[in-house]
């Protein structure tokens, strides 16, 4: 694009070869500076540096060194090139939104705004649904560092992964870590009410999130982050009721879908599943955390969940030292301090005397 661009504006102006290889150099400086740039002000670092090149190339392309410094190829040449890079920089500010909205196209500078706790949809989590919200911290946390170490967009799988689970605000209650008091409520109901209850959190997700106006590559996170697995726990349970009574139709328990159509929705997928297995772990350590991990994976592998994205075997194996290594830092064992006997034969705990 920069070389096509530039051939264009050098043959409109004066078909200048010149003139072209001026323009191409300065084009190929801001898409490198831009690129998986996060923040707008480099933006500006890009228009500052491509008008300094520009107007760089200019000089020594310029036969004539007597000319270089003259008021007049100053003021025609070397200051509009350098201007240049400015006005371009200040361009692409303006019409970025609006290039994105007719597209439909995700930049990174649109995915650190959903990633603002100040979203709406973020704000109603935190305060309507705050087990949910913890629990979507820490599977951004996993699927970001596994999504940076096999070449995926981190950023996309981060802030893809906050709003995975939006659809549990509608009935927070019946997801197990927004319970705090008062019990399981789906020990009180029949299987098939809990299947529709869990089923619908998806459909409501969706329904949030078209309703806040959410780019589609972020809606996808909310069907593919349980693909078309299976609701075990229900499924057992129904089969447990059932017993003689009739046959339950396994794919009645099974999410709709669609399967995780590329590597970001996948590995949201695997980081809920790990992340929800790893909580249930009774006095976890490494060891434990890796064999769940394993186990949890393998799992949605065999289940053909993976079947549909472009994860190699390879990556997987990554992705599963990843998350076990995350997983092992955020629940290591802790120091028991001892408890110390104030003089007047009061026991006290060592951490209320540090604090």
């Amino acid at each position: 694009m920069a070389f096509v661009s530039s051939a264009l504006v050098s043959l409109v102006l004066t078909g200048s070869l010149n003139m072209m290889l001026i323009f191409f150099l300065g084009s190929l400086t801001a898409a490198y500076i831009v690129k998986g740039a996060r923040a707008r002000g480099t933006l500006f670092s890009s228009g500052f540096y491509t008008g300094l090149i520009q107007a760089v190339c200019a000089g020594l392309i310029t036969p004539d060194k007597n000319v270089l410094f003259s008021r007049e190829f100053l003021s025609a040449h070397l200051y509009p090139l350098f201007i240049n890079g400015f006005i371009c920089a200040g361009t692409v500010m303006i019409v970025l939104k609006v290039f994105e909205w007719l597209f439909g196209s995700l930049t990174n500078f649109s995915l650190i705004e959903l990633s603002d706790f100040n979203h709406p949809l973020l704000k109603r989590m935190i305060l309507e649904a705050p087990g949910t919200y913890h629990h979507s911290l820490v599977v951004s946390n996993l699927s970001e560092a596994a999504a940076d170490a096999v070449g995926a967009n981190a950023l996309l799988t981060r802030v893809g992964a906050y709003y995975h689970d939006i659809g549990k605000m509608e009935k927070p209650e019946y997801f197990t870590e927004n319970q705090l008091v008062g019990g399981n409520k789906h020990d009180t109901i029949e299987p098939s009410i809990s299947r529709l209850v869990i089923l619908n959190h998806v459909k409501e997700g969706m329904e949030l999130a078209r309703k806040y106006k959410l780019n589609k590559q972020i809606v996808d996170f909310i069907p593919q982050h349980h693909g078309t697995s299976l609701m075990f726990f229900f499924y057992q349970k129904a089969l447990e009721d059932a017993k003689d009574d009739g046959d339950v139709d396994e794919e009645n328990y099974r999410y709709p879908g669609p399967k995780p159509q590329r590597k970001e929705t996948a590995i949201v997928l695997l980081a809920d599943s790990v992340e929800g297995a790893t909580r249930a772990i009774d006095e976890p350590n490494p060891v434990k955390i890796e064999e769940v991990v394993r186990k949890v994976i393998n799992n949605k592998f065999i289940d053909g969940q993976l079947d549909e994205c472009s994860l190699t075997l390879k990556e997987i194996e990554i992705i599963a030292q990843t998350f076990t290594r995350v997983l092992s830092a955020m629940y290591h064992g802790r120091v028991k301090y001892p408890e110390k006997k104030s003089g007047n034969g009061e026991k006290k705990d060592a951490h209320e005397e540090r604090e």
